[in-house]
């Protein structure tokens, strides 16, 4: 499709409505290990990606187990699909056992050239409102890559950092990851197609997992900071079930480096700033 005929996805909205409810926080806490937060109580940073998914019937789905492309995300011939990324303003929490809404608009659609391949970036930015109020912005990149072996390659050792947290990344964990945020993307949960269609040599652990629990590993060794602005970018994909690490250090006054990846080096890097 020409760039022409993508631009016309820009502007596209999408308003989706839901409840924040107690049963699916504890799906999602027993999923990563937490104690869930009771009604009332501020949702832990990142758990929104388990909410607000276009319930799709399995028709509706293309052979990725993505929502089939040309609704709301512009069509992309065959091409593989991956969350390349993004940056969060968290304004406010959004509070557990409430209603809230998130409203998705695609402001960007471009080709580029890779090593790869041509690659399609699209930018979806979502606003999540409560009250009212808007609780957190976010803007997701995503990519669409021609077919070819994905880059699994790392770029040297780890850097040192001041916390270190390791993750086993069991199929179980991957699989649950997958429900608790209504993804069916194949590549996390069906080891033959990950590995004979999209060329992974094994499961793929989810970009946002991976985003969420370096998060979490910031807050846990830093209590008293209150996360403000998270961006992350994923360098190549981790595979399940072998192991890696998240990790991070404080560079300067409200202001944090944060890593995923194993011996292989970094897989994904964020920024936090916090107060």
């Amino acid at each position: 499709m020409s760039d022409n005929a993508l631009s016309a996805w820009i502007g596209r909205t999408e308003e989706i409505h839901d409840h924040l409810s107690l049963n699916q926080v504890s799906r999602i806490a027993a999923t990563l290990g937490e104690i869930a937060p009771q009604a009332g109580e501020p949702l832990p940073a990142l758990w929104q990606w388990c909410f607000f998914q276009p319930a799709v019937e399995e028709a509706g789905l293309g052979g990725d187990g993505h929502p089939a492309r040309g609704g709301f995300l512009p069509p992309a011939d065959n091409r593989n699909r991956m969350w390349a990324g993004g940056r969060i303003e968290l304004h406010t929490p959004l509070k557990v056992d409430a209603k809230a809404t998130r409203v998705s608009t695609i402001t960007d659609v471009q080709h580029k050239q890779g090593k790869t391949g041509s690659l399609l970036f699209v930018t979806v930015q979502h606003a999540y409102l409560q009250d009212g109020q808007l609780a957190i912005r976010e803007e997701q990149d995503i990519v669409y890559r021609e077919p070819s072996p994905p880059k699994l390659a790392g770029s040297g050792p780890l850097p040192e950092g001041a916390w270190q947290e390791p993750v086993t990344p069991s199929p179980t964990l991957l699989f649950r990851y997958s429900a608790v945020t209504f993804n069916g993307h194949r590549i996390h949960y069906d080891w033959p197609y990950a590995t004979q269609v999209e060329g992974y040599p094994g499961l793929v652990v989810h970009g946002p997992l991976i985003a969420t629990l370096a998060l979490r590993a910031f807050c846990r060794a830093n209590p008293d900071a209150r996360p403000r602005h998270f961006s992350y970018r994923g360098v190549r994909p981790l595979i399940a079930p072998h192991p890696f690490e998240v990790g991070g250090r404080v560079v300067a006054p409200g202001k944090a480096e944060l890593w995923a990846g194993n011996a292989d080096g970094v897989a994904q890097q964020a920024d936090v700033t916090f107060d």
